[in-house]
């Protein structure tokens, strides 16, 4: 899974500051790892994951000009919350630089901080990975790193509610594709534990 990549991966080392680099390697082993753990395809899911944050550290008018040629659809909400912009302009980024057309691997990348409803297991396993990298040191990460490897969708149910409740500590905007997964992974958590009893 290495030395395919050394493309990607020297573009990133010139371009992202080291911690940034080290992220998305780590976040690439965790995808690799998630994919293996519930059977998607390896090779997307390690892409998505070395990808994802290729415009983080560009300038807001970059992305936001890499935004303006986006496939996706792009909510009022998005464009007044600058840190989403970055997904957004990574899945253009890609297809132009790269030539990178996967459609799951541009929607993984586009949707990994908002997440959306109706996420495909590559979409899951992309925010998640970016949630329980190794670098991750915040306080419930590796309760939601257990959850996730014991049933993904347990593990976005854990993250959705960890992203709500950051959001309106934080006095940030919830983008509707948000609250949408936000929904769907509570009630499948509430069927869950209906099931359990």
């Amino acid at each position: 899974m290495t030395d395919k990549y050394q493309e990607y991966k020297a573009y990133l080392e010139k371009t992202l500051s080291k911690k940034r680099f080290q992220h998305s390697l780590y976040v690439a082993d965790e995808a690799l790892k998630l994919a293996r753990r519930f059977g998607a395809d390896e090779e997307k899911c390690y892409i998505a994951g070395l990808l994802h944050d290729i415009c983080k550290e560009i300038s807001y008018d970059d992305q936001r000009e890499l935004m303006s040629r986006s496939q996706f659809e792009i909510s009022e909400t998005e464009l007044n919350a600058q840190k989403t912009y970055h997904g957004i302009a990574a899945s253009v980024f890609i297809n132009e630089e790269f030539g990178i057309t996967d459609p799951e691997v541009l929607s993984a990348i586009r949707y990994h901080t908002v997440a959306k409803g109706g996420m495909s297991l590559i979409e899951k396993i992309l925010y998640m990975a970016d949630l329980i990298s190794f670098d991750r040191v915040y306080k419930d990460v590796d309760y939601i790193r257990a959850c996730t490897y014991e049933d993904i969708d347990r593990g976005m149910y854990e993250a959705m509610k960890f992203s709500v409740n950051y959001s309106v500590t934080h006095m940030r905007t919830i983008p509707k594709s948000t609250l949408d997964a936000y929904n769907e992974y509570t009630l499948i958590e509430i069927k869950r534990l209906a099931d359990e009893n």
